[in-house]
């Protein structure tokens, strides 16, 4: 178990992702809130359900709901650097889903309604996948304080012969 949660917030100490998933994860709990709350101009649940059926993901509602929530609280863990790595995962699979269902037939560019930005946010959090939280995040936080016990651990361990 321990093991796991290891390879779940295993990060290094750069700034690069930090960079990356702050203003990442502020657009993602935005568009989220959007779909689920109807803030921000959004169309909430019932709006958003009825386009995600119009683009035959059934049922809508539901599907507005999963993308909503994964958005809106993997925006939240980008944000505050904590489980990026799996939040990078479920975010990096909504936006894959979202390019090849919503945007894909309007060619690349944002102004035709084109996947340009979706795929720019897939490319980001796919990376966050790879690379974890980085430098001042939760995940680097729970990461050093496990090493210590760790350690502390080791140091106290009989020797065996």
């Amino acid at each position: 178990m321990k093991n796991l949660v290891e390879r779940l917030i295993s990060t290094n100490n750069s700034l690069g992702e930090v960079a990356l998933r702050v203003p990442i994860g502020i657009i993602f709990i935005a568009h989220g809130a959007q779909k689920l709350f109807a803030w921000f101009g959004g169309y909430g649940l019932e709006g958003t359900g009825q386009y995600m059926a119009s683009l035959d993901l059934n049922p809508g509602y539901l599907m507005a709901l999963m993308a909503g929530s994964a958005e809106f609280f993997g925006g939240i863990a980008l944000l505050i650097g904590l489980l990026v790595r799996p939040a990078g995962i479920v975010l990096a699979f909504t936006m894959f889903v979202a390019i090849f269902t919503a945007h894909i037939e309007n060619g690349l560019f944002m102004s035709n309604n084109g996947y340009e930005f979706a795929l720019a946010l897939f490319a980001v959090t796919l990376s966050l996948a790879f690379n974890g939280a980085g430098k001042y995040s939760f995940d680097y936080y729970i990461g050093q304080k496990l090493n210590a016990i760790s350690y502390v651990r080791q140091s106290y361990e009989p020797v065996r012969n």
